[in-house]
């Protein structure tokens, strides 16, 4: 039996001829669910904490550096998954980062749009657990080695070099 996830529909094309921003937009989506079933299964579950936790792993900066531990291990199709999506011209400047970061992140979700939409689960899947890593028993949340989220400024721990 062939895994659905939750594609409630299928795209009405062919993924790899769909325009770059359709699935960033997708891409986007998918994207903040996985982080959020991510974080649920965690051990802690305070609402705050969650919506903070998850606000660091989708800011453009953390897309962008969790792009850059999949490129090279990312095929040649999903490259060019990437490529298109990083020079899509999106009419908006971006708002609280530079281009380049956005753009890396537009790539970044075109492709994972394109896994979701071409139904490569068990792929999204694997990229996914690069850059979540898998919590040691009694660990905290994001403590994985390639955890990519940013540092919650309002934490009360000083940062190195305070």
């Amino acid at each position: 039996m062939e895994e659905e996830g939750l594609l409630y529909a299928a795209p009405g094309k062919d993924p790899r001829l769909m325009q770059p921003l359709v699935l960033a937009y997708i891409g986007d989506a998918v994207y903040e669910l996985m982080i959020r079933q991510y974080l649920i299964a965690q051990p802690n579950q305070r609402v705050h904490h969650l919506h903070q936790e998850a606000t660091s792993y989708v800011s453009a900066k953390s897309q962008a550096k969790a792009l850059d531990i999949w490129t090279p291990l990312l095929d040649e199709e999903e490259l060019d998954i990437v490529r298109r999506g990083r020079n899509a011209k999106s009419g908006s400047a971006p708002r609280n980062t530079d281009i380049v970061i956005y753009r890396l992140a537009t790539g970044f979700e075109c492709l994972i749009g394109y896994l979701y939409c071409a139904r490569r689960f068990g792929r999204l899947r694997e990229l996914m657990d690069l850059i979540l890593g898998k919590p040691l028993a009694g660990e905290a949340s994001g403590a994985g080695p390639q955890h990519v989220a940013e540092p919650d400024p309002a934490s009360d721990q000083p940062s190195e070099g305070d």
